[in-house]
């Protein structure tokens, strides 16, 4: 039985020192007047604690005693410590170590998360880790420019840079530790946790650890000869209990199956019917009517015409070797008979979306294990079951027992939940980005979402990867694929729920910070280069950007406006993504823009032009900041007012007179001249140019958002939505170009 006990806070600085990380000089000794002579050696003031292997918490139990400058204080505090002294404590001794200053706290240390292994952590340290809980994880090992990532990624900066009359910290040196820890828990997988706090910054600048504890797993209490061989008895009967839900009971789909799954040849209703609000009907018609132009066949036990298709009663009346895919909508109990009469005419996948299967119980557990090993048998990838369906816009696929058929575009999607399935597809109609591929996982018994990802990165119809996943099952091979698949192209994904408590809290503020902290998962992601997202919105947004906007070459960014208080709002929101950067106007630019504008315009960035637009100032001033070399990116902010103005000029009861027919059509043709100076600037200079309103939600049909859905770009609802979707173009295009990854064009 696994147990776990922890390392004396003496034994676990000689293990951190052995991997790199800077511990404080310090002595152990037995008694006061060891002490004191220790004192002597080191030079006061010195810091004196109780020290053993049983010793967790010192500080909450008063073992600890600061800033003692003097022998006979020494002397005392070492009594002192010894006297608190438990029975439970074990053996004991006393470390005496020199008094380090410094105004900056910092924690660091490993946690074995038990679905993603071995993490590095690293945070605000002191008393106050757990309640401000600004943390960074990475996987271990940790390599150098993820080490510096970390650093740069905690949001409290300021205690990074020079503080209080001390010296910015020493970046490397940090990074060098976070490094050192990742080494350690990849040498020692006995180390269950690793807790440096506090990780004090010396007025130099330069990190030390002063305090730390480190917690060893083991067997029955016993560690083996190089304290490691017990866990890995642990660790393999745990692989073991999780293999019933997380092993693969086959392989990967082939290139060729995940074909016939997209773009099949032919395409067979199984359970079709006549009744329209029956799924059979529903699936047949969404095939037919999204021009799919492959054969299409259907199923029926009586044999009706539906809607064109005349059916048969049994798989064996169809022909051989023209389906791929068979669309099922029968019930459970007879889809093991479909599959071995499709697997007879060379069908190769199957869409599932008969429920009743794992959701439903131990009965539907036994009957979807056995679905799958018969297709295993069988050769057909099985998609589902209790999915939606799948979407293929290149094959003019819609084989769904639900709506939408979307547009045709750049995106592909996967998802454990066919709800959200829909709600991208929906946002793909209303925005104009389309989409790819898309499927719902549904069960996922067979054909992960992790396989689906896989199956896109390698797919030349799709720039970028959605998904939404949740009830992880095995967090470790799930981020190796999607690590995987991001290498070849973005990823965006949003994940339903936190992962579960990672390492023991007991006796680590590591441990704590971690347990039950979606911190962990955050800090994968980031390592493998995945963009995660919040909410569904922001993740479409996100692919949408990826998929039509070129990646920036830095952070600056400069915002155009019509009206001042969109663009303070959008300034706002760049100062806190923490990555793009608000860039005060280069005096040329400023010089230049001058003399398209009157002397009350903003003079600034963001370019507020007050209202002083003529006929050709937007697409003038745009050309001017997009054409500098000082500017990576553009936020255009305003478009629509003129047909704003238009369509109520149109709706009122003057219309026809008065000159307004030519002035509201002027209105819409200048937001659409906007739109076209957008894309075509974007295009002519590789940099993005980001149009928001909230008229592509409150107006959709305007001609400013109508023009920009025309040129096959996102109009975002808002500047801060911008904002955040350019944000994570601009850190998938450093995260890809520090790793000399594939960077996509949009």
């Amino acid at each position: 039985m696994a147990t776990a006990r922890t390392l004396s806070e003496s034994a676990s600085k000689r293990l951190l020192a052995d991997h790199g990380v800077p511990v404080v000089a310090e002595r152990t000794v037995a008694d006061a007047a060891g002490a004191v002579a220790a004192a002597g050696e080191l030079g006061y003031p010195v810091v004196v604690k109780l020290n053993g292997d049983l010793i967790a918490h010192k500080t909450e139990r008063g073992l600890v005693r600061l800033d003692l400058a003097d022998a006979d204080a020494v002397r005392r505090a070492t009594d002192d410590v010894l006297a608190i002294a438990t029975a439970d404590d074990g053996a004991i001794d006393v470390i005496v170590a020199p008094m380090v200053r410094g105004n900056r706290e910092l924690i660091a240390g490993v946690v074995r998360d038990p679905q993603f292994g071995p993490t590095v952590m690293l945070g605000v340290g002191g008393i106050l880790a757990e309640a401000i809980a600004d943390v960074v994880f990475r996987p271990a090992p940790v390599h150098p420019v993820t080490a510096q990532e970390m650093i740069e990624e905690l949001s409290t900066q300021r205690l990074l840079g020079p503080f209080r009359g001390e010296a910015a910290v020493d970046r490397a040196a940090l990074a060098g530790i976070l490094v050192g820890l990742g080494r350690l828990a990849a040498a020692r997988p006995d180390v269950a946790s690793v807790d440096v706090n506090p990780l004090i910054v010396c007025p130099d600048g330069a990190p030390v650890a002063v305090d730390a504890l480190i917690e060893l797993t083991t067997e029955d209490g016993e560690l083996g000869p190089d304290g490691a061989s017990a866990v890995r008895a642990v660790d393999a009967d745990r692989d073991g209990a999780d293999a019933s839900v997380s092993s693969r009971p086959r392989p990967r789909p082939t290139a060729e199956q995940f074909r016939a799954l997209f773009e099949p040849r032919g395409v067979l209703v199984a359970g079709a019917s006549s009744h329209p609000g029956k799924f059979g009907f529903v699936a047949l018609h969404n095939v037919l009517a999204s021009g799919y132009k492959g054969s299409v066949f259907a199923t029926n036990l009586q044999g009706e015409d539906i809607l064109g298709v005349s059916t048969v009663a049994d798989v064996a009346d169809l022909p051989e070797g023209v389906i791929d895919l068979v669309f099922v909508c029968t019930p459970a109990a007879a889809n093991a008979d479909l599959l071995r009469a499709c697997g007879k005419k060379g069908i190769t996948a199957a869409f599932v979306t008969s429920a009743g299967y794992g959701e439903a119980g131990d009965q539907g557990r036994r009957a979807e294990g056995e679905l799958v090993a018969l297709a295993g048998e069988l050769g057909i990838l099985l998609a589902g079951p209790n999915g939606q369906g799948v979407v293929s816009t290149p094959a003019d696929l819609c084989a769904q027992i639900v709506a939408p058929h979307p547009p045709s575009g750049r995106i592909a999607v996967a998802s454990q939940s066919g709800n959200f399935v829909s709600s991208f597809l929906n946002y793909a109609r209303a925005t104009g980005v389309g989409i790819s591929r898309a499927v719902s996982a549904g069960n996922a018994s067979a054909v992960t979402v992790a396989d689906y990802l896989e199956f896109y990165a390698t797919d030349p119809a799709t720039t970028v990867a959605l998904a939404y996943v949740e009830g992880i099952r095995d967090g470790r091979a799930l981020l190796d694929q999607l690590a995987a698949a991001s290498a070849a192209k973005p990823l965006v994904l949003v994940k339903g729920g936190a992962t579960a408590g990672g390492a023991r809290a007991a006796a680590s503020h590591t441990g704590a910070l971690a347990a039950g902290n979606d911190k962990v998962f955050d800090g994968e992601c980031r390592a493998a280069g995945i963009t995660r997202a919040a909410t569904i919105e922001e993740a479409f947004e996100a692919a949408a950007t990826f998929a039509t906007q070129p990646p920036p070459s830095g952070p600056n960014v400069v915002v155009l406006t019509t009206a001042g208080g969109w663009g303070v709002v959008t300034a706002d929101a760049i100062a806190g993504d923490g990555d793009l950067r608000l860039i005060t106007l280069p005096a040329d630019l400023r010089e230049s823009i001058d003399r398209l504008l009157p002397p009350r315009w903003s003079r600034n960035n963001p370019v507020d032009c007050a209202g002083a637009e003529t006929r050709d100032t937007i697409p003038d001033v745009m050309r001017l900041i997009a054409q500098h070399p000082d500017v990576d990116a553009i936020i255009y902010l305003g478009i629509g007012v003129q047909s704003n103005q238009a369509r109520m000029m149109r709706d009122g009861p003057y219309f026809a007179d008065h000159g307004l027919p030519r002035i509201a059509a002027f209105h819409e043709r200048q937001d659409a001249r906007y739109a076209d100076a957008a894309d075509e600037l974007s295009l002519s200079t590789g940099k993005p140019i980001l149009t928001a309103t909230e008229l592509a939600v409150a107006d959709p049909s305007n001609a400013g958002p109508a023009a920009v859905r025309a040129t096959g770009r996102l109009c975002y609802p808002s500047g801060n939505r911008a904002v955040i979707a350019l944000g994570h173009l601009y850190r998938d295009t450093m995260f890809r170009r520090r790793r000399r990854l594939p960077i996509g064009d949009g």
